[in-house]
């Protein structure tokens, strides 16, 4: 009898350590690991606390920058008899933009040449009638009434000759011709002068604006969805077609509280440096509009996420035989990295390069 009982000892003996070795096999089949050979193909990430950042995209045209330009008034009325300049060409300080014809000139002109009369003829009565009174013939009434109305032609003199200073002295002539020149190095940015067109005298337009450039303003439009989205400072990448693989980086300088009554937007500026004069006024642009806002979260790779039956998974990378298959929640996407509302810690490891083969190995084994 009691060799039976050792016999049944040993029988259930082996049957439990049967069972022990047969689920270490079992958990060792279940465990996927990282091979040497495919270390080298995948790519680790680390999930991180980020600050939020959002894009908008917006279209725009560049505009030559209001601040730094001249405008070229004409110096009287009259008509235009030539234009030299076009719209855009490059223009010298002194160089001659136009010339105008003006009854204006040719009056002041004709005014100069009675004040220069009347001038010479009260200077000679007044020393006529001073070398009368030194001879006794004159009283010292008649001098006086003699120096009075030379003083008075000499200030009617000086005032016509300060209008033809201001009118541009050397510019005009005594035919009414004047020149209108360019007062800066630059382009002509505005041209509103023609060959045969009227220069009224109510008229107060210029006739041209000149700027050299270099810097430049872009336009942008907001539509009112998308208003809250952009503030002053705010950094701003402008492209063009004209360059389409360059970037113009500049902040919004400034934004318009109203709407345009037209198309019912909200217009924002951006200051750009332009000194290579790449960009030209009228250019239609592409604007993307870069806020860092201060709320924060966890942010991984976009690419190293797994998405299946309406769900967003990662790969956690503990080491090279623990890995682990986790559910995220993406809060939002933006330029190639996702926002994880949770399933992540700051720190944990992902895989985000050839995860989907260590995806499918971990569902085959659970």
């Amino acid at each position: 009898m009691k060799n039976i009982s050792i016999y049944l000892m040993l029988i259930i003996f082996s049957i439990v350590a049967s069972c022990k070795n047969e689920q270490k096999v079992s958990e060792e089949n279940k465990t996927v690991c990282v091979s040497d050979s495919m270390t080298s193909r995948i790519t680790l990430d680390t999930a991180k606390l980020s600050n939020i950042s959002t894009q908008l995209l917006l279209s725009g045209e560049v505009g030559f920058n209001e601040n730094k330009v001249v405008k070229v008034f004409p110096f009287s009325s009259g008509q235009v008899i030539e234009v030299k300049v076009s719209l855009g060409d490059r223009v010298h300080a002194g160089q001659i933009l136009a010339i105008i014809k003006s009854a204006d000139i040719a009056g002041t002109y004709s005014d100069l040449k009675s004040s220069n009369s009347d001038l010479a003829i009260t200077k000679r009565q007044l020393e006529n009638t001073t070398l009368l009174f030194e001879k006794g013939i004159s009283s010292q009434k008649d001098v006086e009434e003699a120096k009075e109305n030379y003083l008075k032609a000499q200030t009617s003199n000086q005032k016509i000759n300060d209008a033809i200073k201001i009118n541009g002295n050397g510019n005009t002539s005594s035919s009414g011709i004047f020149t209108v020149k360019a007062p800066i190095d630059g382009f002509i940015v505005e041209k509103k002068a023609n060959a045969g067109s009227f220069i009224r005298q109510d008229n107060a337009d210029n006739l041209f604006t000149i700027s050299d450039l270099k810097d430049v303003w872009i336009w942008a439009n907001v539509f009112e969805n998308d208003i809250s989205k952009v503030k002053e400072g705010y950094v701003a990448n402008v492209k063009t077609l004209a360059y389409p693989d360059k970037v113009f980086r500049g902040k919004i300088d400034k934004i318009s509280e109203v709407l345009s009554p037209d198309n019912k937007v909200m217009r924002i500026r951006i200051n750009l440096s332009n000194e290579a004069l790449l960009l030209k006024p009228q250019m239609f642009t592409n604007v993307v509009i870069e806020n860092t806002e201060q709320l924060k979260a966890i942010s991984i790779p976009a690419d190293a996420m797994i998405f299946e039956n309406g769900k967003n998974y990662v790969v956690v990378y503990h080491d090279k035989c623990a890995l682990e298959l986790r559910e995220v929640q993406v809060m939002k996407t933006e330029n190639n990295h996702s926002y994880i509302n949770s399933g992540l810690n700051n720190g944990d490891v992902i895989i985000s390069k050839n995860q989907v083969l260590f995806y499918n190995a971990i569902l085959e084994h659970m």
